[in-house]
């Protein structure tokens, strides 16, 4: 992982390959998994998670069901996407433990 704890889409799937059971990581390409890392960052763009909130009360996280409902249904409409989805989970659940792994608040 990057020293600086700053995002790195490598990193990120590199974590998330090791977060998922090896049988479901060797289904996909590294490809595959970063489309739903972008989905995922769509999702925090479109529902303002990246914008630096006017006050500290604004502490708001995107909850998982969220998160989970938006990529899969951008997966349907992905006719490109061969992810499963009954799989989204892991790639979702690694990829926000990645996030969590940087401690960007420390």
């Amino acid at each position: 992982m990057s020293d600086n704890n700053m995002f790195d889409e490598n990193d990120a799937i590199k974590f998330i390959r090791a977060y998922m059971p090896e049988n479901i990581a060797a289904k996909y390409s590294d490809d595959e998994i970063l489309n739903i890392i972008d989905m995922i960052w769509d999702f925090y763009e479109d529902n303002g998670f990246l914008e630096i909130p006017a006050d500290d009360s604004a502490d708001a996280e995107p909850e998982l069901p969220q998160i989970m409902a938006y990529v899969s249904k951008m997966l349907a409409k992905d006719k490109l996407a061969v992810v499963d989805t009954a799989d989204v989970h892991y790639i979702v659940e690694g990829e926000l433990a990645y996030e969590k792994s940087l401690d960007v608040d420390a």
